[in-house]
Formats: structure tokens, C-alpha cells, sequence
């Protein structure tokens, strides 16, 4: 007798068809119904917290360019993982986030762990939130998930699935549909744009992060050589767009209105290219542009373009766009060369005990491997990171897009298995604060479970440096909390399971890296590190 079709079988079969076998989780009671009999052919990857789960699955998601599947625990366990949802949001990541709820036949009850109001916990952080009407939906809701996720902008989407559901019988197959995954721009407005381009005298282009999502690093390149234009990294970037070590590149453009609108004194026209117009961070008054200076977007996002306050913007698939305007624009060999980014790399005339922040850095720039992944959460170092450790290839450097700590650890994990599962072989760098270290230590243990080339190296200073950077700015002394005293880092890392080492020295930090890099389990190493004040 042949076995009936469930809408749990049908399901499967359609993440089959589209190549979705990797699910990240953490299990509950009402998901157990969608996990039973997990197939040979999928992979689970477990972490121990929701919030964990889902940068992972970002991470993963983005180094495989592909959605993730997240199975995460109804109601307390969807709001544990809203946190680095928020994340996936502005980082435009296609996860297809799914919880369990509790069985229909209880729900008019408001039963232990039913999922009251389940499509609004997680709004307004995905694209698209849905519950089934009926159990024969499922399969339709995942197909409608997956096509939401990576149509432009790309983004999360959220399935509440009552438990009772998997096991209906359901006829096969599910329908399966493709979908575009870019959108090209208005060709009229593209060519006034590459005539205002033209025209500049002193062009600045800006590369946000969708230049390298989209995989259009090469062409921004090209873009900036044929200008002659400087280039400056957007604020506070979650993907590098544009080699650091290029001759064009000015750096980071800053973090406040003051700052950024300080920096484009002298240039005629700004190019913001993927990204917002701008990522602004402390509260600093001033121009958001010097008088006489015009901004031109360009952007796949409809709301980073109507968000923007200054400037005209165009819509359409950054990569795209860059790939036209390269056709489009004229040479700048009329332009002078914009003078290269100056690097101060200070350094003290003596060791520091405990070392600065350079000064790990300059031992990481002599041992890092050329290949290396970058997944960096040390927020009160990013401008020493750029110093010392600039992003030279594409899809090698990541963090956190919105601004919430406690993705960086758990996103190293899901960049090394996104590069395992696509045969990928690069050391994987976690460049962690202790503060940040703290908010999701458990992910360590699902490195360690998958022997991942990871090497944390988690700067203690004992504070919060970047909220006391802030303090200052804001004229609020005596916020308590700010001090972190009384962690043993590395007697957590060992108890999950990773190899870890405390290191004093300039010479114990390259001897202990160097072993790390060949080490076939994540190592933690832990340096304390003088406080940095923050470049705001």
C-alpha cells in the first residue's frame, strides 16, 4: 500500500527542490512535529539560543547567497530571536524564519505556549508574516516565504505553523515557482545620472553595503578608476564594498551629520551607491552636505531611498547600476588623483601592559592569512581594524547591521559553515569585545561541535568602552553599568568545548594565533587590551 503524502512530506520535498537543506534551530515542543524523522539528506545546526540561531542563519545566508530556514520555539523563543532579526532586516538577509504554535484544536483557549497574535511578535522586522488558514497552505506559505525573502530588497520572513499541521495528509507535489532576484533601473534616469557624474569636477562616491551583497565589488572598482574619484567607506558598514588598501579609497566617512558633512567639503557631487544617505549614529548637529554640493542614491531599497534627506535618488540592482554607469560616464583623466588615505598607525614606544588596541592589530596584520574572513564586533576598535586590518576581497569582511551586539559570535559560526557547505576553505577571524563576547557565548559550543576554523579573539578591557565613549560626548557622567569586572573569558570558552588561551604580550598573541590557524577546533583568544575611546 503507498505511503500518503503529509503536508510535512510535501514540505520537504520542496526545500529539496529549492536547494534549502541547511536548518538552523533550536527545538520545542510544538516544532518537534516538523523535526521528527529529520532527514538524512538535511542538516541541522543547533545553537543555544534563538537569537544565536538567527545570525547564524544570516551569516550563512549571506556567504551561500541563498535563503536560510530557521526553526526557532514559539512565542518566548520567536522573541528571543526579534534582537538579531532586526539585524537580518537592515542587513537584507532572505531567512525564512519559522516557529511552531500551539495545536488549532486548543488555540481558542489561549493554551501554554500558544503563540498569541504570532504574525505581529515579529513586526516591523520581516517582509512578510504569516500563519496558515488551513493545514494544506503550509507548502503554498513556504513557496510564497521563499519568494518574498529574496525578491529585492531581500529580507526575513516569518511562518507561524500550528503543530498539528505536518501530519495532514496532503496530495504532492507542492507548486514550485522561480523568481527575480533583480530589479533594473529607469535606463532614462540612469543616463541623467551618468551625465551628472560626467560633469563633476570633484566627485565622491560612497560604497554602502549592497555594493557587495549584490556582488558588484568588481564594478565599483572599475567605476571609481574611470572617475578618478576618492571613495569613502559608508558608516558603520555591516559588508566592506571597495578594497581599504586602494589608492582612490579616504576611508570611513565618519558617524554624525557634523562629521560626514565636514568630510565632503571640497567635492561638487557625493554618489552614495547601496546604502542609506546616512547611517548616522551620535547626535551631532551640523550641514548634512557643505553649501553647493549635490547627492545623487543609488539604491535597490525603496525605503533607505525615500528615508534619504538630502539628495535625488534611483532605484534598481546595485550591480547593475554600477555595471552601466561604468558604460555610461566619461573618463576623469582631467581629474587630479585624490590623495591616498593616510594610515597613522601609531604604535607605543614601548609595549603596553595591557597592550592597546593597535597593537593587537599590528600583530594580526603581520599573521592574518590573505584569505581570511573578518567578522568584527569590537565597536569601540572599527577604526583601528580599517587601520591595520583593511577589507581587500569581496565577502570578506561582516558585521552587524543594526547596531545590536551579540550577532559577531554566532555569525563567525554561520560564515564558516556557508563557506563549508560551498567548499570553501578560509580561516574564519572573530575580532569580539568582551562586552559583545557575553551577549551569546553559547554559540562557541556550536563551533566546537562542527570544528569550525574559527580563532575569536576577544579584547578584554573589563567595559563597555563604547558607551563610556558615549558618555563622554553626551555629557552624562555616572551611568552604572558600564564596567565589566570578574569574567574569566577563557574558562567559559573551555567549558563549551573550545580550545582557549590568555595571551599578555605582543609574542604570545602571533605564537598563540599562528597555532589557532592550524588548530582543527575554534580557539578563543583572549587579550586584555587598554580601553579604546571611540571615533565618534
Amino acid at each position: 500500500m503507498a505511503q500518503t503524502s503529509t503536508v510535512r512530506s510535501v514540505t520537504y520535498d520542496l526545500l529539496r527542490a529549492l536547494g534549502l537543506t541547511t536548518v538552523f534551530g533550536n527545538p520545542g515542543s510544538t516544532e518537534q512535529p516538523f523535526l521528527q524523522e529529520f532527514p538524512d539528506d538535511f542538516t541541522y545546526v543547533m545553537a543555544l539560543q534563538e537569537a544565536s540561531v538567527i545570525a547564524m542563519a544570516d551569516a550563512f545566508a549571506q556567504v551561500t547567497r541563498r535563503p536560510a530556514v530557521v526553526n526557532v520555539h514559539s512565542s518566548a523563543g520567536m522573541g528571543n530571536a526579534v534582537g538579531n532579526l532586526v539585524t537580518a532586516y537592515h542587513g537584507n538577509t532572505p531567512l525564512i524564519v519559522t516557529s511552531g504554535q500551539q495545536h488549532r484544536g486548543m488555540l481558542i483557549g489561549d493554551p501554554y505556549l500558544a503563540n498569541r497574535e504570532a504574525t505581529t511578535l515579529p513586526k516591523p522586522w520581516v517582509k512578510w508574516s504569516y500563519e496558515p488558514v488551513r493545514a494544506e497552505d503550509v507548502p503554498d506559505a513556504f513557496m510564497r516565504a521563499y519568494a518574498t525573502a529574496l525578491q529585492p530588497p531581500a529580507g526575513p520572513v516569518y511562518l507561524s505553523i500550528p503543530l498539528d499541521d505536518w501530519k495532514q495528509p496532503l496530495a504532492g507535489p507542492a507548486r514550485l515557482r522561480a523568481v527575480s532576484e533583480r530589479t533594473a533601473p529607469d535606463e532614462r534616469r540612469l543616463r541623467h545620472f551618468a551625465d551628472l557624474i560626467s560633469a563633476s569636477s570633484r566627485p565622491a562616491l560612497v560604497f554602502g553595503p549592497e555594493v557587495d551583497r549584490s556582488g558588484g565589488w568588481d564594478a565599483a572598482v572599475a567605476l571609481a578608476e574611470k572617475l578618478r574619484a576618492a571613495v569613502y567607506g559608508a558608516p558603520l558598514l555591516d559588508r566592506a564594498s571597495f578594497p581599504e588598501d586602494h589608492p582612490l579609497f579616504g576611508g570611513p566617512l565618519g558617524l554624525s551629520i557634523k562629521a560626514i558633512g565636514d568630510r565632503m567639503a571640497g567635492h561638487d557631487l557625493v554618489v552614495m551607491i547601496g546604502g542609506e544617505v546616512f547611517r548616522y549614529y551620535p547626535y551631532v548637529p551640523g550641514d548634512c552636505l557643505p553649501a553647493g554640493t549635490r547627492l545623487l542614491q543609488i539604491t535597490a531599497d525603496p525605503e533607505v531611498a525615500a528615508a534619504a534627506r538630502v539628495g535625488d535618488s534611483l532605484l534598481g540592482d546595485t550591480r547593475t547600476v554600477i555595471e552601466r554607469l561604468v558604460d555610461l560616464v566619461a573618463e576623469g583623466s582631467a581629474r587630479r588623483v585624490p590623495e591616498p588615505m593616510e594610515r597613522p598607525r601609531e604604535l607605543p614606544p614601548t609595549p603596553g601592559r595591557p597592550l592597546t588596541p593597535p597593537e593587537v592589530y599590528a600583530v594580526l596584520s603581520k599573521v592574518r592569512p590573505p584569505d581570511a574572513v573578518i567578522v568584527n564586533e569590537s565597536t569601540s576598535t572599527m577604526a583601528q581594524q580599517v587601520e591595520w586590518l583593511p577589507t581587500v576581497r569581496s565577502g570578506s569582511f561582516f558585521a552587524t547591521a543594526s547596531g545590536g551586539i551579540g550577532w559577531g559570535t554566532p555569525a563567525a559560526v554561520g560564515v564558516a559553515l556557508g563557506d563549508r557547505v560551498r567548499g570553501a576553505r578560509r580561516p574564519v577571524i572573530g575580532l569580539i569585545g568582551d562586552g559583545s563576547f557575553q551577549y551569546s557565548v553559547q554559540a562557541i559550543w556550536t563551533a566546537a561541535q562542527h570544528r569550525l576554523p574559527i580563532v575569536y579573539v576577544v579584547m578584554r578591557n573589563h567595559e563597555y568602552s563604547i558607551l563610556k565613549s558615549f558618555a563622554e560626548l553626551e555629557g552624562t557622567p555616572g551611568v552604572p553599568g558600564l564596567d565589566l569586572p570578574g569574567i574569566d573569558v577563557a574558562s567559559v570558552a573551555r567549558g563549551f568545548g573550545c580550545h582557549a588561551v590568555d595571551v599578555d604580550t605582543t609574542e604570545d598573541l602571533e605564537r598563540a594565533f599562528t597555532r589557532a590557524l592550524a588548530a582543527d577546533t575554534p580557539t578563543v583568544v583572549v587579550v586584555p587590551t587598554q580601553p579604546q575611546k571611540a571615533a565618534l
